[in-house]
């Protein structure tokens, strides 16, 4: 490989971590002027390719953003007067165009009436739209906010790519027949819209954390994906509690990657995992989200999951965990978002506290629950604590029922070696 090769390769990637950067604001701002998601997204990917093809000979611009957005709009002024439609228009980003050379390209805001004024919230806001479904809300902010591409989309998600992309393609048709205004909701609706972005936020941490199906037991890339879009949201809505509260829990929560799995790739529980090999930096930033969480008001509940993340956190060694803090906490949690799964979790915390009898007790009473039904985490649950009061024959029954249970190769493999001892 020659010198050329190298300066080649080395501009392609730092093309692609520039992208990751400012393609959310690109096509925001695209999507604002033009009026259309599609467009935007196509005039944005145009641009990408001009750099790929300039950038590799005349060097990353001091403003790579400004750069990008620049040749998206001189594309679409192209385009409108092609078209010899939509003169308004035309007339509009060529005015656009020439303030923002002016003012050494830097972006402009849209003269829209809102507190926030950033185009990536209301791109977030757009992608996350209850008109959607939940894997199409995924999918198009991954590809629009996360700057991935269909195919790294589809492998994360262990989904076919042509299936993935007539997802996108579909959410893009439902927003635009449902006419969704690339606005920020009035004060009234919004909190509504922010939960459905917070949801989409941590569904993809979550399946980055502990991935549903596969070989892997985790897939750090989407956890990270998911980490960048909560500290943009962070930045974008900082009087927030709960977005505050979503930051805290993941970055708690990542801190522990590296200690989550052993050489093989096989998971390591919590409470055996060496607590030296967690990151203290994410730590500390994760334990500031959850101080401004709670200086903005009551905990909701990503809030009341980070204050019980950080339980785990603040222990130096695992029998230093305040369980009966966590259990009161779950208490709290289940009162503000009465869920199974969190009874669940409650039943640990009780188990861990004030014994496996307990706990069990907790358990047992999920039984019949019906959202629970087919749920691996039972019947591993209670084989731990089964295990725990010396009823071996029974624990034993449990994890090769929880084993059969879970589409996740390496979580099948732990449980049944826990049915075998």
């Amino acid at each position: 490989m020659n010198g050329d090769d190298v300066t080649e390769s080395d501009s392609h990637r730092a093309i692609d971590a520039i992208w990751r950067i400012e393609s959310a604001r690109i096509i925001g701002g695209l999507t604002r002027m033009t009026g259309d998601i599609d467009l935007a997204e196509e005039l944005a990917g145009d641009a990408l390719v001009a750099a790929l093809q300039q950038w590799p000979k005349t060097g990353v611009p001091d403003n790579p953003g400004a750069w990008l957005m620049a040749t998206a709009k001189r594309r679409a002024i192209d385009s409108f007067r092609r078209s010899k439609t939509l003169e308004r228009k035309h007339v509009e980003l060529g005015r656009t165009l020439e303030e923002e050379q002016a003012r050494s390209g830097e972006a402009l805001d849209a003269a829209i009436d809102d507190p926030i004024g950033d185009d990536r919230l209301r791109l977030i806001l757009m992608t996350c739209h209850p008109v959607l479904s939940r894997e199409a809300r995924v999918a198009l902010t991954l590809r629009l906010l996360g700057g991935l591409t269909t195919d790294e989309i589809a492998r994360a998600f262990l989904t076919p790519e042509p299936t993935l992309a007539q997802r996108i393609v579909r959410a893009k048709r439902t927003l635009t027949a449902a006419q969704v205004p690339f606005e920020v909701p009035r004060a009234v609706d919004l909190p509504a819209r922010l939960a459905s972005v917070l949801e989409v936020i941590y569904l993809i941490f979550n399946e980055g954390y502990a991935a549903t199906s596969g070989d892997d037991w985790m897939r750090p890339a989407l956890c990270e994906d998911a980490l960048r879009l909560g500290r943009i949201l962070a930045e974008l809505m900082p009087t927030e509690p709960e977005v505050h509260g979503l930051a805290a829990l993941m970055e708690i929560q990542a801190s522990r990657i590296a200690a989550r799995t052993n050489p093989q790739g096989e998971p390591i529980p919590l409470l055996e995992q060496d607590r030296g090999r967690w990151d203290t930096i994410l730590i500390q930033r994760g334990l500031s989200a959850l101080e401004r969480a709670e200086a903005l008001g009551e905990l909701g509940p990503y809030a009341l999951q980070a204050a019980i993340a950080a339980c785990h956190a603040r222990a130096q060694t695992a029998e230093q965990t305040d369980w009966a803090r966590i259990a009161t906490l779950y208490a709290a949690l289940g009162q503000l978002s009465p869920s199974p799964v969190v009874e669940l979790n409650r039943a640990v915390a009780v188990g861990l506290a004030f014994g496996p009898a307990a706990g069990l007790e907790l358990a047992d009473a999920l039984l019949d629950e019906p959202m629970l039904q087919g749920y691996h985490l039972l019947p591993a649950v209670r084989g731990d604590l089964l295990a725990k009061l010396g009823r071996h024959t029974e624990a034993r029954a449990e994890f090769e029922r929880a084993a059969s249970l879970t589409r996740n190769e390496r979580e099948r493999q732990v449980l049944l070696r826990r049915a075998a001892a």
